[in-house]
């Protein structure tokens, strides 16, 4: 049996610190010497060696049909110049092996790494815009597609794990 697909047309949110609160953080400019406080990124790189470079993007067209995340680390993106990109975005939805096993009605996966997780349904799919001089943190767990950008190429800042692709 063949599944249809069909294409739905989201419209975009812009990315504020109140506005992508429920996935991670927006983090712009602070004055230097300002204390460490909620407003820095809160990130998670304890299980693994962290990896900081630059990625170098080419031809990622508004549009995606599939979304992945890393269960283990928190990661950060932003567009080198401050140029606008767009990235879409669902609520983590980890599970730990003791869910799986007790709640009835979950469609919890193992992935390769052994984790547990329940796919986000495409409701729960939204899809930002990130402008200026600012990063994104996601939240561990954190589905997202992208970087997406009307440009041929882009670079970004990336943290994340050595290993996590």
């Amino acid at each position: 049996m063949e599944s249809e697909l069909a294409v739905i047309k989201l419209k975009p949110i812009e990315a504020t610190p109140e506005s992508f609160k429920e996935f991670g953080q927006v983090i712009e400019a602070s004055p230097d010497g300002e204390e460490f406080g909620p407003t820095d990124a809160q990130l998670d790189l304890s299980k693994g060696i962290p990896r900081f470079y630059i990625m170098n993007l080419q031809n990622r067209p508004l549009k995606f049909s599939t979304i992945t995340h890393h269960a283990s680390v928190t990661q950060c993106l932003g567009s080198i110049g401050g140029h606008v990109w767009y990235l879409g975005i669902a609520k983590p939805s980890l599970v730990d092996s003791e869910e799986v096993k007790n709640e009835k009605g979950k469609i919890a996966v193992q992935s390769r790494c052994g984790h547990f997780y329940v796919p986000p349904a495409i409701d729960n799919v939204h899809v930002f815009r990130i402008a200026g001089p600012k990063f994104i943190k996601l939240n561990r767990g954190t589905w997202h597609a992208g970087p997406l950008f009307k440009a041929d190429a882009m670079d970004f800042y990336n943290l994340e794990l050595s290993n996590t692709n």
